[in-house]
């Protein structure tokens, strides 16, 4: 009775997002993924939202996140809320016409707590009048200005995959280039076309979907590479210090400056582990049959789009496939239950595992100093890993307001080094 009144309360407190606000209102978003988030803003601006990305960089972020929240919190929210207040206090927005977004996966995480976080944040800056709106799937929080359709939402997964596409080839190529430059350019080329193609209403049916991914495929095999052989260095972790520059202080462009290929596994894994984890909670506690029945849908609907986007990479040799939601799951089999759901759950050990699989023994685990799920699925896996892979060389590296570049930098040239010695010694 008591805990149904403090969530009354809360509910009491929040701030609604209206249907009047969508028309005036400016929607800010903290940056996780360029590719991706460029394809997705677009979409939003279609349906009449206006999202604005939020990618500031400097150190004041990190000090507006703990001013606004405090040091013992995840650092995730430390840097989105740090974003979005410092945004804010930038005198560039009316505060009385723009609302704040971030994402809730419904989980035990605590990442599902930053949603109330940042509504705290607000409030103690004397901003508690700017609604804060949930993108979530779970009907945690619902406002009548946000009301996502399940054709809308199809419509995102779609834009999803074109980013993980992108994202894919990205990383393969960057390291060969012959010329500076193309790689990048050529990035910025599709996300405008297909950008465009979303205004026009096309680039999203099933048969538009294919011959613009054979045509990114096309386009990508025709950059002109040195030929060169470079260690292979996979990103694991939680979600956004595994995506997010300013998560990870820039660990891609560090990487690569050192020599090597980067591999990240996409964001439509995680998307499907989320899902999937339904269809576990059924076998494990006898939930709704009906729900697992829609669950088991999505989960085959969206490894399709994925499986189409490995086929059109498959068409050219000298580009590398994904691997698939399902191999990346039965990898996981032996060494960590399915019901662990935590975070990134069992999906972060499978990870490691399928980079492993396809031949890439070098991996940063990427993890929020304190982050309970990482340490457990994923520092906490290692050794494990380990002994079913004697090749492996993996480093777990912690992200968080206090730790240092250098020091981050350092370990990350101690893995790169141990990585070449045992490439030579094979």
């Amino acid at each position: 009775m008591a805990e149904e009144k403090q969530i009354a309360n809360a509910e009491e407190e929040r701030v609604i997002f209206t249907k009047e606000m969508k028309e005036s209102y400016t929607i800010l978003v903290p940056m996780m993924l360029p590719i991706h988030f460029k394809l997705l803003q677009t979409l939003f601006a279609i349906e009449g939202f206006h999202l604005e990305i939020i990618d500031t960089r400097d150190h004041r972020v990190i000090d507006k996140g703990l001013k606004y929240t405090h040091n013992d919190i995840c650092y995730p929210a430390q840097l989105t809320i740090g974003q979005l207040m410092d945004a804010l206090d930038s005198g560039k927005y009316d505060k009385h016409k723009v609302a704040l977004m971030l994402m809730q996966t419904g989980g035990g995480c605590r990442a599902s707590n930053y949603v109330r976080l940042l509504r705290k944040a607000l409030k103690k800056a004397d901003l508690a009048y700017i609604p804060v709106v949930s993108l979530n799937y779970t009907g945690m929080e619902k406002d009548p200005g946000f009301d996502l359709s399940l054709k809308f939402i199809f419509k995102l997964i779609k834009a999803i995959v074109y980013g993980d596409l992108l994202m894919c080839l990205r990383n393969q190529l960057l390291p060969y280039e012959e010329r500076e430059g193309s790689v990048d350019s050529l990035i910025r080329h599709w996300c405008d076309e297909i950008s465009e193609q979303f205004k026009e209403g096309k680039g999203l049916a099933h048969d538009e979907i294919l011959v613009n991914m054979d045509r990114i495929c096309r386009s990508f095999s025709q950059i002109k590479v040195t030929g060169e052989e470079k260690i292979k260095v996979g990103i694991v972790g939680e979600i956004y210090v595994k995506f997010a520059p300013l998560g990870n202080n820039n660990l891609e462009d560090f990487l690569h400056k050192e020599g090597a290929e980067v591999v990240v596994p996409g964001l439509l894994d995680f998307l499907l582990y989320t899902i999937d984890t339904h269809q576990e909670d059924r076998k494990l506690y006898g939930h709704s049959k009906a729900k697992a029945m829609i669950f088991s849908y999505l989960v085959k609907k969206f490894s399709q789009m994925q499986a189409e986007m490995n086929q059109a990479i498959a068409k050219y040799p000298n580009l590398r496939q994904a691997s698939s939601f399902a191999h990346t799951k039965e990898l996981a089999q032996g060494y960590i239950h399915y019901g662990v759901k935590m975070g990134e759950g069992w999906l972060l050990t499978a990870e490691m595992l399928e980079l492993l699989d396809s031949g890439v023994n070098n991996i940063v685990c990427t993890q929020p100093f304190g982050c309970l799920p990482n340490h457990i699925c994923g520092r906490g896996m290692i050794r494990k890993i380990k002994e079913g892979n004697p090749g492996a060389n993996i480093v777990a590296i912690d992200y968080d307001a206090s730790a240092t570049k250098v020091n981050q930098e350092n370990r990350l040239k101690l893995m790169l080094a141990t990585g070449r010695n045992l490439a030579k010694a094979q």
